[in-house]
């Protein structure tokens, strides 16, 4: 890969859609550039289309084309930001989150509208990894080829959902949703530690600890083909959140932080959800937590047994 600083020869948009991932044909899509040849301007350009089938695509198209050269992210820029962001459609509506009904899985509704919302949890994960991509100038050429390495496999997610969605007869959109995971990501604007603290490693890592409880219930249900897609979507999420571990744990080591009082200052600055179990601790330790993390979650565990998943 080339180095943070440096430029890929132009991009066009009929080439970096040639590169989608073999998972899926991904179409034609713009990727207009706020700077030249630089996949940070064009993950802005990604994060402000509101079609989400074609940001899907375009995060999906970008992601190959810093893989194989033919873009490179330029870490110095500062990119202004633009008024409207995220670019999202005008559906669903957004609603405060005790607006939304339980889900009941013994119906198709009910899968349906489960279906809807893990499908509106990926669309903002696909924002989420855009924008620390192009917000945070000065990283290392690593972090941005992380983030834009999630940006892709969120939105390979939202594709499968969707495609499920749509055998239950519905489209994105049908059902209304709320915007938690966006919330935090615009108080983190200012402050990327922050950013890798609370949104992979807490709102994240909470999708960790509601998936296999959902799962069983698809299973019970009879829904064995969308259980079959959160089995993708953990074992893709287990590596989000070791990303978000190392570069949190990578900026406390730089600033000479520790990590574990950093994270609680940080979540109580910032008014991070109180974590709650049932937790998946083998998935939270395959995604990069410590034993004294895990300890604590136990300890949580076993003081609130239950509370609420990640889609509440």
């Amino acid at each position: 890969m080339m180095s943070a600083a440096s430029f890929a020869s132009p991009v066009s948009t009929a080439s970096i859609a040639s590169a989608a991932s073999p998972a899926a044909a991904v179409a034609s899509v713009p990727i207009p550039q706020a700077q030249p040849d630089c996949a940070r301007s064009a993950a802005l350009a990604a994060l402000r289309e509101s079609d989400p089938a074609a940001k899907a695509a375009a995060a999906r198209a970008l992601y190959a084309a810093v893989l194989d050269g033919r873009a490179a992210c330029a870490a110095g820029f500062e990119l202004d930001e633009p008024a409207g962001l995220p670019g999202r459609p005008m559906r669903p509506e957004l609603v405060e989150p005790r607006k939304l009904g339980r889900r009941a899985m013994q119906s198709a509704q009910g899968r349906a509208v489960l279906l809807h919302a893990l499908a509106h949890i990926e669309f903002n994960a696909i924002n989420l990894a855009l924008d620390a991509v192009w917000r945070f100038a000065g990283m290392p050429a690593a972090f941005y080829a992380d983030w834009l390495k999630v940006a892709a496999e969120e939105a390979y997610h939202f594709s499968l959902l969707a495609a499920r969605l749509a055998q239950y007869g519905h489209a994105y959109g049908d059902f209304p949703a709320h915007d938690g995971l966006w919330d935090m990501c615009e108080r983190t604007r200012g402050d990327v530690l922050a950013r890798m603290a609370l949104v992979p490693r807490t709102l994240e890592a909470r999708g960790l600890d509601a998936s296999p409880p959902i799962r069983a219930r698809l299973l019970q249900a009879g829904d064995q083909a969308s259980a079959a897609i959160l089995d993708v979507i953990l074992r893709d999420e287990i590596g989000h959140v070791l990303i978000g571990n190392r570069w949190f744990r990578h900026l406390c080591d730089a600033s000479g932080l520790d990590p574990h009082a950093t994270y609680t200052r940080l979540a109580d600055q910032y008014h991070a959800p109180k974590l709650r179990g049932p937790f998946n601790f083998e998935a939270r330790r395959d995604a990069g937590f410590d034993e004294a993390e895990l300890a604590a979650l136990a300890h949580l565990d076993a003081q609130q047994p239950g509370g609420p998943t990640a889609l509440d």
